[in-house]
Order: structure tokens, then C-alpha cells, then sequence
């Protein structure tokens, strides 16, 4: 189909946004939008997605019309094309009715190139009548997984969106999202009607991110060692898996000096709003929180992501750890993780009133992110293999593979361990994985004492290991289905697959307990990057950062709308002396130029 195009989008992206060239699958998309066909797309977190639909609304004639569940998210987008000079709004419950009436007004007058809107607004029957009114070459989908019952987020007033094909016949239809296994993958072209759509899947790979996982040992130790060595300053996401983690978490890191926040359902949504905002607004803010926050946080210079519990799925934990580094530079995705997370987890699905087929496939989910945690390979290979992409090779920047991890043949282990919950176990009483590395440590303790069980054949058949080795065996043999514990009170008992262990019919490889390396004291990634080395170029990035700031308050803007991180980096490194040369700067378009430019030019040339 020929659409007659009233900008070009290598113009576009120039121009507006300040961008030399396209990256990966973003020209194809647009190209593709531009021709005129239905399209669906695959593409990280941090790829570069709102693009391929902002582009194409500067370059068509009409009103695009972005969904987007995400209030936050649309608020940020909005900010940011304003300050590019887009005709930008939205419709969503934080618009009184004056606001609203002034944007539907605008609607009618062809006065928006970018409308974003809930949901639950495109879903009005009054509001499709309004939209009838004008030009719509296209809808835009975010965060389309929402239609999935099998994706992390599941709205059902997505699933009303079918409609849009028959009411609005002659609109090019989009479909976007960041995550999305196969299954979720279908139902998104099946509940949407987009079987006709050209799919576009981008690598779900973020080579920026450093990805560790450690196993609980004192958590709060690890988590302070972590930021400390690696991100003092930093801006930073802490997620837990309750309220009351939430808030404990908070207290602690603020007791150690850090500016945090806790953002959580408790919280009333005037409090919610205000921490959002601060982290938001301020440099160096960590936000401690359930999964209730990040989405639609489009925040660039989020340093680390840190899980202090099992997040429940690969999906939720990537779309998690995809909110770190979406400005490009080096970050970390940081997590810790115990046997009680995953017996939590696992209890959660088998209580949950959910059909049998939903139980099934979470139990599935939730197998794979055991596999990720417990993998002694490349984490990015595992994490790239689940979302069904290949990676040959190591990638060099996972805690696999800068400590490759040991393993070793534990069947004589696993036998002991097996043999020793046998035997200590009644009809009565079944015991924990404390009580049961006591007695292979051979400790005679009151409890021990008690049962009698210094008189088993088991008690101290161990001292020559540690109890943290013990504890590592235990935990991979209930990971692998060797041995159940029941959720209340921990005890363990055997399954039928840990016959054939005990018979010797099977062996068992296991990953080693060794003690966990200290965190190593992050480099200097700015320096690095970009091959600086010099005192006062630190500085002057500090001074523009100061600027920047300034700039930010005075139109209560977020710094990152001025400029990102990246954008002052290059200008620290190019030290641009005239108004060409600050042009060829990324993410620096003509409005900015014009806005900001001889204030930055002075700064950084000492005037």
C-alpha cells in the first residue's frame, strides 16, 4: 500500500530526536508501518521500542493513538516529546474533567500528532465516536502481552482491542512488547486478529548488563557490599517480595547512609506518587519495592536492578533486571536467592485457586527460573535460550563466567543426606535441613539428644564437610526433586526418584559450595567507555550533570528529559566548541539545540 508521507523518518529521527542513525530492527518496523502493514514486535527492553511508533506518527497524516496501561509511562513519553516539540498528549485518571474536555477538544481540532491513552479510555464506546472524527493511520499496542492470560500482566480489557480491526478498517494496527515466551507470543496475534502482521523479533540480549546470582547468606551484608563496591551514587532498584521486606529493606539502606524510598500497595497513592517522583527527579535515589513499581519506568540511568527474593517467573525477572541500563551503559542486574524462596513459590501456586492448566504452566515458568539460578553455564546463554534465542560462546559478563562455578560428582553426598532424612524420620515427626546437617556434622545438640539420633548410623558421617556444603547438597536435591519439604514447617522427606540414588543407580553431578567472592570494586565504566582519564573531565561531566539539574527543577522536569547520561558523556569527550558540532551529539535534536545549547557550550568550554 502507498502512504504518502509528510516527513521522512531518517529526517525525523535526526531532526526531532537527535539521533544519527536507526539500531537493529527499528528501520525495518518503521519501513514496515510506513508501507502500510499490521505489525508485531518483539524488542527488549532498552532496544529502543517507543520509536517505532513515535517515528511513524510524525511521518503519517493524522492522530496516532498509543495504549499503554502505564500511567507513568505515558506521562514520561508525553514530557519528552514536548520537549522535542511534539504535539503530544494524554488521556488517562489523572487529568481532571477540564483537562480532559481541553485534550478531546484538541482531538477534534487536528491539533495532536501523539495521543496516549488507557485502555479502559479506548474501550469507551463515546471515545471510539470521538475517534471516528478524525484521521488515525495508526494504533499502537504497548505493552501487548497484557493480552495474554500466560504473560506476566494480564489485563483483561486488553482483550477488547479485537474490535479495532472492524471499527477502524483503514488504520495500520501495531503491537509491541518486551517480553513474551511462544505461547504468549500466539495469543497476542490470536486476540488481536494480527495473523496478517509482519513479526519483528529483536535479540533479547543487553550486553550492557552484568548478571550475578548469589546465594543468601546474611542479605543485608551482601546487599550493602554490592552497592558499596559497585554503585555508591547510584541510581538503583531494590526489589522484595513483600511490604514488610519492602520497608525493612528501606530502613536499613537509609540507616547506612543511602537516599531511599520504599514504594509499595500499603503505601497511599499521595506517598506512592511522591517517592515515584524523587527517584524520578534526584540523582542517586534507590527505590526499595514489590513488583507493583517499575513498570512504565523509563528512567536511562537506573545503574542496578537487585532481587532480594526469587522474582515468580524468567519473564517477570527479565522485564525486572530490563529496567537497569536503558541508557546503553554498563549496569548490573544483582540477585539473592534461598531454598525458602523457592518453597514459597512453589506454595503459592499450589494454593492459588487458579485452573489446573494455569497451575501447570507456572510450575513450568518457575522450573525454568530455578534452572536459570542454579545453571553453572553462561547466565545470558540460559536467559537468551528461554525466550528461544541461540548464543554461541560465553558472553564474559555473568558471574558464571568471571567465577565459573565448580561441580563434582556428589552421589556418595547425596546418599548420605538421602540415607540420614530416612532414617531420622517417624510417622510422627519429619525434621528440617538444619536438624538434618547437625547430624551428619554429628553436633549433640538438646533436640538431638532428644530423638535419640546420635545413636543413628548417620550422625557424623559428615565432619569432614562443611555445613554450608551440607546445606548447598540439600538444597539441589529439593530443587532437582529428590526430596520434597513441606511449606509450614520445612521438614523434608523423600520422593520415589531418590531410590535409585540410594541404590547407587544413579549418579549425581552438583555445584560445590565455595565461599562467595567478595564484590569486586566496579572500574571506572565512564573512563573505560569512552577512554577518559583525566581528573578534569570528571569534573566537567559533574558540572554538566549541575547544569543539567538546574535546567531540570527550573521546568520540574526529570534530569533525563533534558539530556541522558550518554548525551553529556559525549559531550565531555568531543568538548564541542560551536553550534555544528554540539549537533552531531547523540540524542541532541534541533529543539534542544536551540533550548539548551549555548548554555551547554559555555559550560563546557569554561565560559
Amino acid at each position: 500500500m502507498h502512504i504518502a508521507l509528510k516527513n521522512s523518518p531518517e529526517n525525523v529521527l535526526n531532526k526531532v530526536f537527535g539521533y544519527k542513525s536507526f539500531r537493529g530492527n527499528q528501520k525495518a518496523v518503521i519501513d514496515n508501518v510506513l508501507n502500510g502493514s499490521d505489525t508485531f514486535v518483539l524488542m527488549p527492553t532498552g532496544g529502543g521500542k517507543s520509536l517505532c511508533y513515535q517515528i511513524p506518527a510524525l511521518c503519517l497524516d493524522g492522530m496516532t493513538v498509543v495504549v499503554s496501561p502505564l500511567i507513568a509511562l505515558m506521562q514520561d513519553q508525553v514530557y519528552t516529546l514536548k520537549e522535542l516539540g511534539v504535539k503530544a498528549e494524554f488521556l488517562n485518571s489523572t487529568l481532571s474533567e477540564k483537562e480532559s474536555l481541553d485534550v478531546i477538544k484538541r482531538i477534534i481540532s487536528h491539533d495532536i500528532d501523539l495521543l496516549y491513552v488507557s485502555p479502559e479510555r479506548l474501550n469507551m464506546e463515546s471515545f471510539q465516536d470521538i475517534l471516528k472524527q478524525v484521521r488515525i493511520p495508526l494504533f499502537a499496542i504497548d505493552e501487548a502481552h497484557c493480552v495474554s492470560q500466560w504473560g506476566h500482566d494480564f489485563r483483561p480489557e486488553y482483550t477488547k482491542f479485537s474490535v479495532l480491526k472492524e471499527l477502524f478498517p483503514n488504520s495500520i494496527r501495531m503491537a509491541l512488547t518486551a517480553t513474551a515466551d511462544e505461547v504468549t507470543r500466539g495469543d497476542i496475534i490470536a486476540n488481536l486478529h494480527l495473523e496478517a502482521a509482519q513479526v519483528f523479533i529483536s535479540s533479547f540480549d543487553r550486553p550492557n548488563i552484568e548478571y550475578s546470582v548469589r546465594v543468601k547468606d546474611n542479605e543485608k551484608k551482601q546487599l550493602l557490599d554490592f552497592i558499596k563496591s559497585r554503585h555508591e551514587g547510584d541510581s538503583g532498584i531494590v526489589y522484595c517480595i513483600s511490604r514488610k521486606r519492602v520497608e525493612a529493606m528501606a530502613e536499613f539502606l537509609k540507616e547506612k547512609g543511602f537516599k531511599v524510598y520504599p514504594y509499595h500497595a500499603g503505601l497511599s497513592k499521595t506517598e506512592r506518587e511522591r517517592n515515584q517522583e524523587r527517584f524520578l527527579k534526584e540523582d542517586g535515589v534507590i527505590m526499595t519495592a514489590t513488583i507493583a513499581f517499575g513498570m512504565g519506568i523509563d528512567k536511562p540511568d537506573v545503574r542496578f536492578v537487585a532481587h532480594m527474593d526469587l522474582p515468580k517467573s524468567v519473564e517477570s525477572y527479565y522485564q525486572e533486571t530490563g529496567r537497569a541500563g536503558r541508557d546503553g551503559l554498563a549496569s548490573d542486574a544483582w540477585m539473592v536467592y534461598g531454598l525458602r524462596d523457592i518453597v514459597q513459590l512453589q506454595s503459592f501456586i499450589n494454593q492459588s485457586t487458579a485452573p489446573e492448566e494455569q497451575k501447570r504452566i507456572e510450575r513450568i515458568k518457575l522450573n525454568a527460573l530455578i534452572a536459570y539460578v542454579e545453571s553453572t553455564e553462561c547466565r545470558r546463554k540460559v536467559l537468551l535460550e528461554y525466550f528461544s534465542e541461540k548464543r554461541n560462546g560465553t558472553c564474559g559478563n555473568c558471574d558464571n563466567c568471571l567465577n565459573p562455578p565448580v561441580t563434582y560428582d556428589a552421589t556418595v553426598d547425596c546418599q548420605k543426606v538421602l540415607s540420614c532424612i530416612y532414617r531420622a524420620n517417624t510417622s510422627t515427626y519429619g525434621f528440617g535441613a538444619g536438624h538434618i546437617v547437625n547430624i551428619l556434622l554429628g553436633k549433640e545438640d538438646d533436640k538431638i539428644l532428644k530423638f535419640r539420633h546420635n545413636k543413628l548410623s548417620t550422625f557424623g558421617i559428615g565432619k569432614d564437610t562443611t555445613e554450608a556444603q551440607w546445606r548447598a547438597v540439600i538444597r539441589q536435591l529439593i530443587i532437582r526433586g529428590y526430596i520434597d519439604m513441606e511449606v509450614h514447617y520445612q521438614s523434608l522427606k523423600l520422593t520415589a526418584k531418590a531410590t535409585d540414588v540410594l541404590k547407587g543407580l544413579e549418579k549425581i553431578e552438583l555445584r560445590k559450595y565455595i565461599l562467595q567472592p567478595k564484590e569486586k570494586v566496579k572500574k571506572n565504566k565512564f573512563k573505560e567507555k569512552f577512554g577518559l582519564t583525566a581528573d578534569e573531565d570528571m569534573e566537567l561531566f559533574k558540572r554538566l550533570k549541575d547544569l543539567r539539574m538546574i535546567f531540570a527543577k527550573r521546568e520540574n522536569l526529570p534530569p533525563y528529559v533534558i539530556f541522558h547520561d550518554k548525551t553529556l558523556m559525549e559531550m565531555v569527550c568531543l568538548k564541542p566548541k560551536t553550534y555544528d558540532e554540539l549537533r552531531e551529539i547523540t540524542g541532541i535534536g534541533e529543539r534542544k539545540l536551540e533550548k539548551y545549547g549555548l548554555d551547554f557550550l559555555k559550560a563546557i568550554n569554561g565560559i
